[in-house]
């Protein structure tokens, strides 16, 4: 067994050589890159205001809250992956899997740890003051300025409330941003804010023009989570590898 960023040999080699578990790690980079991209809450504001004040009231509205519980579906393409969502400002974030069953993702102050229970293993990504900031300020006030500033910000269809799919009943506002440098994760993204004033529906496309789409319902705020629920820890004779999204600061 190994632990503390140890590498079992074996297992760390079929991770490597297989191209359906790179593509597992692949498409979980970008499932991450997405959260901490897009994950803010929005207030639902008077049709009058123009989509840049709209985006400019969300800071202000999940400013207010302090956690969140929910439920997170994940789609790209064929696969799916489900999720129970806890969210604490500023920079906590958990989702504990059940499709695929046991698979965890956690954030904390520390690092950032991804098990994958298929392969017994778990990738560790410490997190120094700078990068802590810069990932966990994708989900609070910061990060949403900096989305501000890398997209331009319109309505999709105008700013009154809309079907969140043709023919559902449940009425959303969407928005839509468009990348103002080609250095960003996502060349567009399609926000649904409901009119509980949360976010309904997060669509992301890639560089390479895939769809990555957040589907959050049963969504509660304030409900109190301890910070214990974000010491995660992996399985003890699970395998460990550090720094799988970047390499440590020196």
């Amino acid at each position: 067994m190994g632990r503390e960023g140890e590498k079992n040999p074996a297992n760390c080699s079929k991770l490597d050589s297989a191209p359906s578990r790179r593509g597992i790690l692949q498409y979980m980079k970008r499932i991450i890159t997405g959260l901490f991209l897009l994950l803010a809450g929005m207030s639902s504001l008077a049709a009058q205001e123009t989509a840049e004040k709209y985006f400019d009231r969300i800071s202000d509205f999940y400013g207010n809250i302090r956690d969140y519980e929910g439920d997170l579906v994940i789609t790209q393409g064929k696969q799916e992956q489900v999720a129970r969502i806890s969210y604490k400002n500023p920079n906590k974030l958990r989702l504990d899997f059940s499709k695929p069953d046991g698979q965890v993702l956690n954030v904390n102050d520390e690092k950032l740890e991804l098990y994958i229970p298929e392969y017994r293993v778990s990738f560790v990504q410490p997190l120094s003051r700078g990068s802590g900031s810069n990932l966990a300020g994708m989900a609070n006030s910061q990060g949403l300025e900096l989305m501000k500033r890398n997209y331009s910000i319109a309505y999709v269809s105008g700013p009154n409330a809309v079907p969140l799919d043709e023919g559902s009943e449940e009425m959303v506002v969407k928005l839509r941003l468009n990348w103002r440098s080609t250095s960003e994760g996502f060349r567009e993204i399609y926000l649904a804010i409901g009119q509980n004033n949360l976010i309904r529906r997060i669509e992301g496309i890639t560089t390479s023009m895939e769809s990555i789409v957040f589907n959050f319902t049963n969504l509660e705020t304030n409900k109190g989570i301890p910070d214990a629920r974000f010491d995660y820890k992996s399985p003890p004779e699970g395998n460990s590898i550090e720094n799988f999204l970047f390499e440590p600061e020196n």
